[in-house]
């Protein structure tokens, strides 16, 4: 049982920016990002990476969580997670915060989808190097998006601002192949690689020949593509921490949480993009 005591420890409460540059400032992997909300309200939005522990059943699933790392604890206004801190903090987690606000407070990129959506491309004991090939066949598939809508738009802006982002993508495999030498060995040829690896899917994991009639003929302006390629952006960073969060190699979880760290630098810089667009508007 509990004490009172324990229920009434105080917490530090962070807003959205407070906590968007505690995530910023730290890797992935280091902190763990708990919704403490019910799996419906986390399947309509979540924050990327969060993990899914409803307040009910927090106290016995406390074997899911690192005592010892960081905790931001959030659900939808702010009261449920307040209580979850408490809990947390009382029972000797090292650092916990409470997002002031909840989830409707906060101003950054939502995922959606319910916890275990596109899980079943992996089986949670691959290796670190089949992580990688399965992460370059994803950046394949977003680049082939890319470069078949260049060729299907008749607008030298949008055609150029699709160039840089299927750009983006090249620069986003070869920072894989860097990582797979680090922590395996180095493909003497890449387009060797690149033509074992046949992209049925993009990243966030969606299905490219679907995504591509389901999109296309709503992408008229350089807003809408960078509206769009966040999402992907930001269902990518999502898949690729659950993926984490399923892996049961040591290595392959720290390659995910590497992959993840380069997800939210890219988010991060289209937004910057983004930004820049809407004021020139």
């Amino acid at each position: 049982m509990i004490s009172l005591k324990k229920l009434f420890t105080p917490v530090k409460s962070v807003d959205s920016d407070e906590a968007k540059k505690f995530m910023t400032e730290h890797k992935e992997g280091a902190y763990t990002l708990l919704d403490v909300r019910q799996p419906r309200e986390y399947e309509a939005d979540h924050i990327p990476g969060a993990k899914l522990i409803p307040l009910p059943s927090l106290k016995d699933s406390l074997s899911q969580l690192d005592s010892q790392k960081p905790v931001i604890a959030y659900c939808a206004i702010g009261g449920r997670s307040f209580a979850a801190a408490q809990l947390l903090s009382g029972l000797g987690f090292k650092e916990v915060y409470n997002l002031q606000g909840g989830i409707k407070a906060w101003r950054g990129q939502k995922a959606v989808g319910p916890e275990e959506l596109n899980l079943e491309l992996v089986r949670g004991d691959e290796t670190a190097a089949e992580i990688i090939a399965l992460a370059y066949g994803m950046e394949m598939g977003l680049g082939v998006f890319y470069r078949t809508m260049i060729d299907k738009s008749k607008d030298y802006q949008l055609r150029e601002l699709l160039s840089k982002l299927a750009d983006i993508e090249t620069q986003h495999k070869k920072k894989l192949l860097d990582l797979l030498a680090e922590i395996d060995s180095p493909v003497k040829d890449a387009d060797a690689y690149e033509a074992d690896i046949r992209p049925k899917i993009l990243e966030g994991g969606f299905q490219l020949n679907d995504f591509m009639k389901k999109n296309e003929s709503f992408l008229r302006s350089a807003r809408d593509v960078l509206d769009l390629a966040m999402m992907l952006e930001t269902q990518a960073l999502d898949l690729y921490l659950r993926f984490a969060d399923r892996s049961t190699h040591t290595l392959t979880k720290e390659t995910l949480f590497t992959i993840a760290d380069e997800e939210k630098a890219h988010l991060n810089s289209l937004g910057d993009l983004l930004e820049r667009k809407i004021q020139t508007v």
